[in-house]
């Protein structure tokens, strides 16, 4: 694959000087070791007003293979010809220099803002085509990119997930580098080398000054750590210094399928939904089919249901509940309920409470809805909450969502790793439905499971959700 990096200079400022901040002479061809191959420097062109820079990575799919450190498990596969985490190395090999700022020879072109283009041939995105655009626009890029077929001699078998991709922004030649050097591997969602605790310093060093205020950060976080809850949750801490309560079902996206036929523009897209959005969505379209009118968010958290909720006048009585008086203070404040008149606060309420105590105030409610909130409960104390919501409150809908532990491997997790910090257990598939049977047996309800988010054809849906309906005869 190839990366070149142009600009034109300044006016007081030829653009050859990108020669002094790469380290790398424009008569000279170099190459040098990396990983599973080797990369070569090159110049393209070398004058006062343009100067382009290219670096050629060759790559020797059996040595990546058969490398001790190595995660790929086939012997043909797309690495030798895609931009990924081998690019990243091979930037920080090659122009590690200038990738950390240092140019003892001309000092003062380290900080200087130029007009920069660069292009890379090809990348691979994985999920939405809008990845791209996501990652590098906030940071001030315009952004071009050209799609390919799967092969250009059959265009009936549509694009593929590959695209030439071309930068073009005003800013110095390391952040640059440091940008390209997080974000490739982003965009892939691979990594050729094993992540570790190491991987944070790496990601928090190179992000300083950026990606704290990157929209996408958590995103960023979690795919640059390879998907690995623990570490993703320590990095967010550190890099929010807030909320080291981060749960990873937000950051786990939903990957849009490749576009298949020839007939569907380059540019055919589905937008990125977290997976905690997907099941959010998912409940209220059962609520919103089901007719009722009144609804009892359990375990509301930051009121993110409630809002959607109260969007939709079918939705006549609305109250959320949460043990969390933190949470609950961040609801109202996004509802602006501080401002809300009598009868807006008649028909949304806001309160604490735990579901391990009967409560008055759960009655008379349609239905109930419970996302992600039972896997916080000891097993031991759950038969506490089973009473209060299916036998005291008796909603006659009552919709339970809950992560599916099968799926925990496509995370890159272990057997013994859950998904946030405070889940006191995570279930199986069939672990779930025996609950659910169990839980319909005793108190009159008919239960249904559905999965939600993406699933995998042997460990199932990443999330699993079930809807009881009371059965009244």
């Amino acid at each position: 694959m190839f990366l070149s990096i142009s600009t034109t200079g300044l006016p007081n400022n030829p653009a050859t000087d990108l020669g002094w901040l790469l380290h790398k002479r424009p008569d000279k061809v170099q190459s040098f070791a990396v990983a599973a191959g080797k990369a070569h420097v090159f110049y393209s062109e070398a004058s006062p007003k343009r100067c382009t820079a290219a670096m050629m990575l060759t790559i020797d799919p059996v040595a990546l293979v058969r490398g001790d450190s190595a995660l790929q498990d086939q012997y043909v596969n797309d690495r030798p010809y895609v931009a990924s985490s081998l690019v990243s190395t091979a930037i920080a090999n090659v122009y590690s220099s200038a990738l950390n700022g240092r140019c003892n020879d001309r000092p003062e072109l380290v900080n200087v803002a130029l007009p920069l283009t660069a292009t890379i041939a090809v990348v691979k995105v994985k999920g939405d085509t809008n990845t791209i655009q996501r990652l590098f626009q906030p940071l001030g890029y315009t952004v071009d990119v050209v799609r390919h077929y799967v092969d250009d001699r059959f265009p009936d078998w549509g694009y593929g997930p590959y695209y030439t991709l071309t930068l073009t922004h005003t800013l110095p030649v390391k952040n640059l580098l440091t940008h390209l050097y997080v974000l490739l591997p982003i965009l892939d969602n691979e990594k050729h080398y094993f992540v570790n605790q190491q991987e944070i310093d790496v990601l928090l060093k190179k992000g300083e000054g950026w990606l704290s205020a990157h929209p996408e950060r958590d995103f960023i976080t979690w795919r640059f750590l390879r998907r690995k809850a623990s570490l993703t949750r320590e990095a967010l801490d550190r890099l929010t210094a807030i909320d080291p309560e981060v749960d990873v079902d937000d950051l786990v996206q939903e990957e849009a399928p490749p576009t298949t036929t020839a007939e569907q523009e380059p540019e055919a897209t589905r937008t990125f939904i977290s997976l905690h959005e997907q099941r959010l969505k998912a409940a209220f379209e059962v609520l919103k089919r089901s007719g009722v009118n009144s609804v009892l968010d359990l375990g509301c958290g930051e009121g993110k249901l409630l809002r959607m909720l109260h969007t939709d006048p079918q939705f006549r009585r609305i109250a959320g509940m949460d043990v969390a008086y933190r949470d609950l203070l961040r609801a109202k404040d996004r509802l602006h309920y501080d401002q809300f008149n009598e009868s807006q606060r008649e028909r949304l309420s806001i309160f604490q409470g735990s579901l391990l105590y009967r409560d008055s105030r759960l009655n008379g409610f349609d239905s109930a809805t419970l996302i992600e909130v039972i896997e916080h409960v000891e097993p031991e104390r759950l038969p506490n909450l089973e009473r209060v919501v299916f036998e005291f409150a008796q909603p006659a809908l009552v919709i339970v969502t809950t992560p599916n532990k099968e799926y925990n491997q496509k995370y890159g997790m272990t057997d013994d790793q859950s998904r946030h910090t405070d889940h006191r257990f995570e279930w199986s598939r069939a672990e779930f439905s025996a609950w659910c049977a169990s839980v319909s047996q005793r108190f009159g309800y008919k239960v249904r499971i559905v999965g939600v988010g993406e699933a995998d054809p042997l460990v199932g849906a990443s999330s699993q959700m079930a809807v009881f309906d009371f059965n009244k005869s």
